[in-house]
Formats: structure tokens, sequence, C-alpha cells
């Protein structure tokens, strides 16, 4: 059986070892990563999937500035590729997506693949004023408003804009710690 559940701060390791199996160390260079970097999630929206006790997914949700307007950063997701084909991925954006809208969070922005997210309602058709750190294409920086007009006017740089990592927090993790030794790609 498969539960999503809240991540708890004893899930960093094998996180980091998921994303690392999942992404490699392209995920140190992506732009979505130069926004997280040095920030704490946004409290309560970070989740595993787990079997059997062992994690085989995760997704997060980040603070952030969109052009002026308050929203949240989708990603990572991943799924253990023992595990992929099977909904996972789709039941930790619908747990993600629901979660933050309970919360009260008016957008949901991320940076993929249209086909994939457009079932969860994600388009490109709010963020076309709207950019992040470094190249990236802009087809692929989507959006999904939970509040209507959301993102109306936003334009601009995508910034963090979450509480910062203190250096000695038991939930700093590698990933989103510049400092981290990268590992280098093949």
């Amino acid at each position: 059986m498969i539960t999503i559940r809240q991540e708890r701060p004893s899930d960093q390791s094998p996180r980091e070892v998921l994303l690392d199996r999942a992404y490699g160390a392209i995920r140190f260079r992506k732009p979505s990563q130069k926004i997280r970097a040095g920030r704490l999630p946004a409290e309560g929206l970070s989740f595993v999937a787990t079997h059997r006790g062992r994690i085989i997914g995760t997704v997060r949700l980040w603070n952030v500035s969109a052009g002026g307007k308050a929203a949240l950063l989708l990603g990572p997701l991943a799924v253990h590729p023992d595990y992929r084909s099977r909904g996972i991925g789709a039941g930790l954006m619908s747990h993600a997506i629901e979660s933050a809208q309970r919360l009260g969070h008016g957008a949901i922005i991320l940076i993929g693949d249209e086909p994939y997210y457009c079932r969860f309602g994600f388009s490109a058709a709010a963020t076309g004023d709207l950019r992040v750190p470094g190249p990236f294409e802009q087809r692929r920086l989507l959006g999904l408003e939970l509040v209507t007009n959301a993102l109306e006017g936003a334009r601009g740089m995508i910034a963090g804009n979450g509480s910062r990592i203190p250096a000695t927090d038991p939930r700093h993790t590698p990933s989103a710690s510049p400092a981290r030794k990268r590992p280098r790609a093949a």
C-alpha cells in the first residue's frame, strides 16, 4: 500500500538519495533550484510517498514572489524508477495542490512539461510575463491559480521569499544548500 504523508526530518537522507537517483547532478543546475537554494519549504507543504516504510516519492512547495505576487513554487517532484507509471506522481501532485488550497495559497508555479501538468490545471497562460534565474524555456513555466486571478499582472523575476535555512537547523538539507559539494556529471 502506498501512503502519502507529511515529510519528517528523518526523511531527509532517503529523500536526497531518491532525488539523486531521479535527477542526478543536473538537479543542482536547474533554474528552480536557484530559487529554492538556502530556503525552507513552505510550512506544511512537503510530502513523501512511502511503500512499506520506504520513501518512493517526494514533492515540496516553496514560498516565492512571482513578479510581486505571492505564490508557491512546486518541485522537485520525483518518484523512484521502480514505482513509476503507477499514479504516485499524480497522487503527490493532487495532494500538494489540495493542501496548498486548503492552507489558503493563491497560486502554484512550476517549470515542467505542459502535457503532463495540464491535467492538474497548469498552463502557461498566466506566466508569460514571468522569468526565472538562468536559462529556461518560457513555454515550460506553468501556473495554476487556486484563487481566480491570483497571478493577474504578475511580471518580472520569480524569487524565493520563504524562510532561510540556518546552517545549524536540523532541516538543513544538502539540496537546499549552495555550499553542498555537487557530484560531477558523467
